[in-house]
């Protein structure tokens, strides 16, 4: 919980960039995503669960994307079928939360990718 960035934090890549970009939350989403995966142990995954469909619905994810101005993608599992959501960033809602790893003989799945901006 110590890493969680609030709005005050000062990043100096920040400088500049329009924050509503997709570049943008994309950044601020991995980063989450990222701190709370250190805090899981080899036994579970991340998984998101979305909430705007009318129902919810459990993503195990795989990988994260972006479009500016305005668009993220996330690819994953929904009930064991590789799947993919297109969402705007004005409707990003969703509960970040660890799911068991379905294979406990290989290690855990991570969202291990970086950044453009860490290029």
């Amino acid at each position: 919980m110590d890493d969680v960035l609030f709005s005050d934090d000062f990043d100096p890549r920040d400088i500049g960039r329009n924050h509503h970009f997709a570049d943008w939350q994309y950044d601020k989403i991995m980063k989450q995503i990222q701190n709370f995966e250190k805090e899981l142990d080899n036994n579970h995954e991340i998984a998101l669960l979305l909430a705007s469909f009318g129902t919810t619905v459990l993503m195990q994810v795989a990988d994260l994307g972006y479009q500016n101005p305005d668009l993220m993608y996330f690819w994953g599992y929904v009930n064991g079928k590789y799947t993919q959501l297109i969402q705007h960033v004005s409707q990003l809602n969703f509960l970040i939360t660890s799911i068991e790893k379905e294979d406990k003989s290989k290690p855990p799945k991570r969202i291990g990718f970086t950044s453009p901006a860490d290029d």
